[in-house]
């Protein structure tokens, strides 16, 4: 599949008198990382959500490629999350009964993806990870790191368009999120995927090619890396 650019335009969300997000417009290109910075509270994982099928905007146009997301319908937006798109966030939310491996080869086995081939590209992705030796461990069983690096490798393992990281260093000391941001960055490189990194931390957007700033569900100005 050909990667595609993703797109909001316009889009506003709100929660009852809230307004999360505001007229944002971003547009991501195939193979980009962008950063999206901001305070807690700010808008920054709503956008995220947004750009994700997550969530519907209430105003506005989320597109991939040629695709309108916000268009689709809930079922629709399942499937393009787990056939196109791909999520990490600031706790792994692995499956605690299942052994490290069958948490990453999930979305390709709800797809309908035969197991061997599943579990070969799951190899791959552990040891490009640094996680080989570790595939029959239980999330229990793992430092954080590893079990977001699981993750990762969850997220990656279709192969999407993009990547979406909502604080994927958050719950992690400064060491094991460095080296989470270093073989996610490398991972997402190698597939030639986009990322989309929410975050405040200024050394974890510093990995980013782009930064843009969401400020009282504003996006602001783009600020080069």
């Amino acid at each position: 599949m050909t990667a595609a650019t993703l797109t909001a335009r316009a889009v506003t969300k709100t929660y009852g008198t809230t307004t999360a997000l505001h007229d944002a417009t971003v547009t991501i290109a195939p193979g980009e990382i962008l950063a999206v910075l901001g305070p807690s509270g700010s808008g920054k994982s709503t956008l995220l959500h947004c750009l994700g099928g997550v969530l519907r905007p209430d105003a506005g146009e989320v597109w991939l490629g040629d695709l309108r997301v916000d268009r689709l319908g809930e079922r629709a937006r399942t499937v393009l999350r787990r056939d196109r798109f791909g999520f990490v966030f600031q706790f792994g939310q692995l499956v605690p009964e299942l052994p490290a491996i069958e948490n990453a080869m999930l979305p390709m086995l709800l797809a309908g993806a035969g197991w061997p081939e599943t579990r070969r590209r799951a190899g791959e992705l552990f040891d490009r990870l640094g996680l080989a030796g570790l595939a029959g461990r239980r999330p229990g069983e793992l430092s954080g790191g590893q079990a977001q690096r699981v993750a990762v490798a969850r997220a990656l393992i279709a192969r999407p368009d993009v990547l979406f990281a909502d604080e994927p260093t958050g719950s992690l000391d400064s060491l094991a999120g460095q080296q989470v941001m270093d073989l996610l960055v490398d991972a997402v490189r190698a597939q030639g995927a986009s990322l989309v990194l929410v975050t405040h931390e200024a050394r974890v957007a510093a990995c980013a090619d782009r930064e843009i700033v969401v400020r009282d569900g504003q996006v602001g100005t783009l600020v080069e890396s």
